[in-house]
C-alpha cells in the first residue's frame, strides 16, 4: 500500500532559482537562506521518496486568463521546465507518475472534488525552485513528481478549509493505491510578501512565525483564516499559504516537526520552510 511519509513546505521565490543557476549560493546575501536547507537535503537523500505530490501555483505560465482551474493535476509522463521570459531554467525535466496521478484524479473526482486533468503541462519556478532547494543541482531528479496546481492568482482562490479538505482527500487516495510507494507531499509558495502597490515589499514576521507554529500546534485554526486576513497580514501574494494547508491536511491529525527554517528577505519575500512527519 502507498503511504504518505512526510510533508514539506517551502517558499518558491524565483530569485532563489536564479541564485542557484548563476552560482550565487555562497554569496553573503544568499548563504544564510541556503544554509537552512542543508539539513533537509541530507534528510531527503536518506529518505529517498518514490513520489512527491507537489502542490504549487502556476504564475500565468501554462495557465493564463483564458483558462484558470481552481485545482489541476498533472498526469503526464514528463513535465518540461517552462520558459518564463528568460528561457527555461537549466534543470532536468520532471518525471511524472501517470499511474498514481490517474488514480488520484479518479479518487478525488469520485470524492466530489472537481479536478482538472492536465495531460500536458510546463512547470514554472513554483515547482522547480522547491525541487532545487530539496535536491540541489542534479542531472536527474531522484523522485517522480505529481504536480497539483492551485489557483492563487485570479480571484477567487479556494479557501483554506477547501484546501485542507483536498489534502485529506489526497491522503485517502494515496492510502487506497495498492503499490508499495513512499510518497511525500509538498506545499509551496509564501510566506508573507506583496509584489505591487503601496505595500510592495511587505513582510510580516509575526504572522509567518505564528503560521509555522500553528501547522504543528493548532492546524485547525489555520483552516478558518479568511482571504481578507491573508491580504491584510501577509500581503497580496500571501494567499499562497493556503497551498501549505493541502500538505498539512494530507498528514492526518498529529505531526512531529523535524526541521524549520525562516529567513528574510529573499528578494522581497519572507522564506519559510518546514518538514513534518505524520504520527497518526
Amino acid at each position: 500500500m502507498a503511504r504518505i511519509t512526510a510533508g514539506v513546505a517551502a517558499s518558491h521565490v524565483p530569485a532563489i532559482g536564479a541564485a542557484m543557476d548563476h552560482d550565487k549560493v555562497g554569496t553573503d546575501y544568499w548563504r544564510p537562506l541556503f544554509e537552512g536547507f542543508t539539513w533537509t537535503r541530507s534528510w531527503m537523500a536518506e529518505q529517498r521518496p518514490d513520489v512527491v505530490i507537489l502542490v504549487y501555483n502556476d504564475h500565468a505560465t501554462d495557465f493564463d486568463l483564458r483558462l484558470i482551474p481552481t485545482f489541476a493535476i498533472g498526469c503526464a509522463d514528463t513535465f518540461q521546465p517552462a520558459d518564463e521570459g528568460f528561457g527555461p531554467r537549466p534543470v532536468p525535466p520532471v518525471t511524472g507518475h501517470p499511474e498514481l496521478a490517474w488514480h488520484l484524479a479518479q479518487s478525488l473526482i469520485l470524492d466530489e472534488f472537481d479536478i482538472t486533468i492536465a495531460n500536458e503541462l510546463a512547470v514554472d519556478h513554483g515547482l522547480t525552485v522547491p525541487m532545487s532547494l530539496m535536491f540541489g543541482k542534479t542531472e536527474a531528479w531522484p523522485a517522480r513528481v505529481i504536480p497539483v496546481v492551485v489557483n492563487v492568482v485570479q480571484y477567487p482562490p479556494p479557501t483554506g478549509n477547501r484546501c485542507w479538505l483536498l489534502g485529506e482527500a489526497i491522503r485517502r487516495a494515496v492510502l487506497s493505491y495498492d503499490e508499495d510507494l513512499d510518497v511525500q507531499i509538498w506545499g509551496t509558495g509564501g510566506m508573507s510578501h506583496q509584489l505591487q502597490g503601496p505595500r510592495a515589499g511587505l513582510i510580516n514576521r509575526d504572522f509567518d512565525v505564528a503560521f509555522l507554529n500553528r501547522l504543528v500546534t493548532d492546524p485547525q485554526a489555520l483552516r478558518r483564516i479568511p482571504h481578507i486576513e491573508y491580504l491584510r497580514e501577509a500581503g497580496s501574494e500571501g494567499i499562497e499559504l493556503v497551498m501549505w494547508l493541502i500538505m498539512r491536511g494530507a498528514l492526518g491529525a498529529d505531526v512531529k516537526e523535524l526541521h524549520r527554517h525562516y529567513h528574510v528577505p529573499a528578494s522581497n519575500t519572507a522564506v519559510g520552510h518546514i518538514v513534518l512527519e505524520p504520527t497518526s
